[in-house]
């Protein structure tokens, strides 16, 4: 136990997280109530600024950092804003319901499949909806936007060899700052993270 108490975060350890999210006016846009758990390490279980920032912390240890959009989740990119024939969708659409990809690019995914296979598809979020029209956008819901993160750690443990292997807290606790772990092992492959970021929390449709 005391070398528990006393462990530093450190590669391939379990880190309990507690944090607040921010935009830079620090209004709130997240604060669980439970604490993220994540394998550190480099393996993609949260941003890189952040891992840096608690490398060899302990547990108390807390503090608050900006993460610029290059840090966080990408400039807005415009060219992912999309407008659609309504007739291509299910009924009844809403605003905020998400679909993997988008019906037009069936011609395009056939020749990006080839070059991309291991790329996930985008997650459209339907933004407006008209009497013919849909607007989706491809972007991440805090996509251009600098964010602060208060965190604290409220535990660190060695990881298991599984959780090593499987890159991810047992238990599949796999999405933390809405980024999803391509190695989930759980049946999430095509799940969209709905915590912290303001995204839906269904899964999205897909379009084929």
């Amino acid at each position: 136990m005391f070398d528990r108490i006393r462990m530093k975060i450190e590669k391939n350890t379990i880190v309990s997280l507690r944090y607040k999210l921010t935009d830079a006016q620090n209004n709130v846009i997240e604060e669980p109530e439970s604490p993220m758990v994540y394998l550190h390490g480099g393996y993609e279980g949260t941003f890189p600024k952040i891992e840096t920032l608690l490398d060899g912390q302990d547990i108390g240890y807390e503090a608050t950092i900006q993460l610029e959009p290059s840090e966080a989740f990408g400039e807005y990119d415009p060219e992912l804003l999309k407008i659609e024939p309504r007739t291509r969708f299910p009924e009844p659409l809403e605003v905020g319901m998400q679909f993997e990809g988008i019906p037009d690019a069936q011609e395009e995914a056939n020749v990006a499949d080839e070059a991309d296979s291991e790329d996930e598809p985008l997650i459209y979020t339907v933004t407006d909806v008209a009497d013919n029209q849909v607007v989706l956008d491809g972007n991440h819901p805090l996509a251009g936007m600098a964010l602060r993160f208060w965190v604290q750690v409220e535990d660190v443990r060695a990881a298991t060899d599984d959780e090593i292997q499987n890159r991810h807290p047992e238990g599949g606790e796999s999405f933390t700052f809405g980024m999803p772990n391509d190695d989930a092992d759980d049946g999430n492959e095509e799940e969209f993270p709905g915590s912290a970021l303001g995204t839906s929390g269904s899964n999205p449709h897909t379009l084929h």
